[in-house]
């Protein structure tokens, strides 16, 4: 027991070692890789960064023949610290255990990688270290090809508080259900002013929050409009066929570059929103355009019947 618990804590090259039953692997290891990122699932922990430490090792399978000294024959450690990167780039995330996930996930892409040892600590949240360690592992066979899928390139629509009320909008939906696309529709707040708080942060999810309000408001007005909030469930929805309203708490808060655009500026949001898929366009039915906007937007009268 007191064996397991010396494991237990040390670093992961000792607890690789104690568990190879068979053939011994190789091993690269990534000692102390200290970055600094907004993550966790407390508000105390949203808006600042924290320094977290990556200590991981990677057993491989061992070479056959001579390396000629040549790195484009072993994993190179690079490939691990670019497994970090390219996972925190991604979005912000609440936890540390999705995090190791994700960079062992990464890691066992690469062929020579057999099975990853990923342990993560919080260093600024209390006068110790917090963090969790996982080990994942695949079989003997070559990691497969990675296909990437083709992302379906949704229509985005901007709909204003007049559009939304307009008698027009189911006539629009349909003609935008017939372009065959995946439909985004993205919305403001209501007229009716949203509490004023002094607190910048608190203010920004107030105003984020009357946008979802408003996206509601849309959803009632027509059954085809689902609510969606999360990038996956956006993801799933443009594969099959559903049309969804952008609710944008989520996504704008837990982005890794934050919007310059404000809530208040909200077809500014939604062109930023819109940019994230690579859209060739953004269509704004009944609402100004703003000055500056990361994609082409195209207006649209709110007494216009044909798009």
């Amino acid at each position: 027991m007191s064996n397991e618990v010396r494991l237990a804590f040390a670093h992961p090259s000792e607890r690789s070692e104690a568990m190879n039953a068979g053939d011994p692997f190789d091993r690269i290891s990534l000692r102390d890789h200290i970055v600094e990122v907004e993550i966790g699932a407390f508000q105390a922990e949203r808006g600042v960064t924290q320094r977290i430490c990556f200590n991981i090792v990677v057993e491989v399978q061992p070479l056959t023949g001579p390396i000629d000294d040549d790195v484009d024959r072993i994993l190179s450690y690079d490939r691990v610290t670019e497994a970090i990167a390219a996972e925190l780039s991604v979005e912000r995330l609440a936890l540390l255990e999705t995090l190791a996930e994700r960079v062992a996930e990464r890691i066992l892409l690469e062929p020579q990688a057999m099975r990853a040892f990923v342990r993560i600590e919080k260093l600024d949240r209390g006068p110790g270290a917090l963090g969790v360690e996982i080990v994942r592992a695949r079989d003997g066979t070559p990691a497969p090809e990675i296909v990437s899928e083709e992302s379906p390139h949704p229509e985005l629509v901007f709909l204003s508080n007049a559009a939304i009320a307009s008698p027009h909008l189911t006539g629009w939906l349909d003609q935008l259900d017939a372009l065959g696309r995946p439909l985004i529709l993205c919305v403001g707040a209501a007229d009716t002013p949203a509490p004023q708080v002094p607190h910048k942060m608190a203010q920004r999810r107030i105003d984020l929050l009357a946008i979802e309000q408003n996206a509601w408001v849309l959803a009632a007005r027509d059954d085809r409009c689902v609510v969606v909030d999360t990038r996956t469930e956006l993801d799933w929805a443009m594969k099959n066929g559903q049309t969804c309203v952008w609710a944008p708490s989520k996504i704008v808060l837990d982005a890794v570059d934050t919007p310059s655009a404000q809530p208040r500026d909200a077809v500014a949001l939604a062109a930023w929103f819109a940019a994230t898929f690579d859209a060739q366009e953004m269509l704004v039915i009944g609402a100004a355009l703003p000055k500056d906007a990361s994609v082409p937007l195209r207006q649209i009268p709110v007494d216009k019947v044909d798009l």
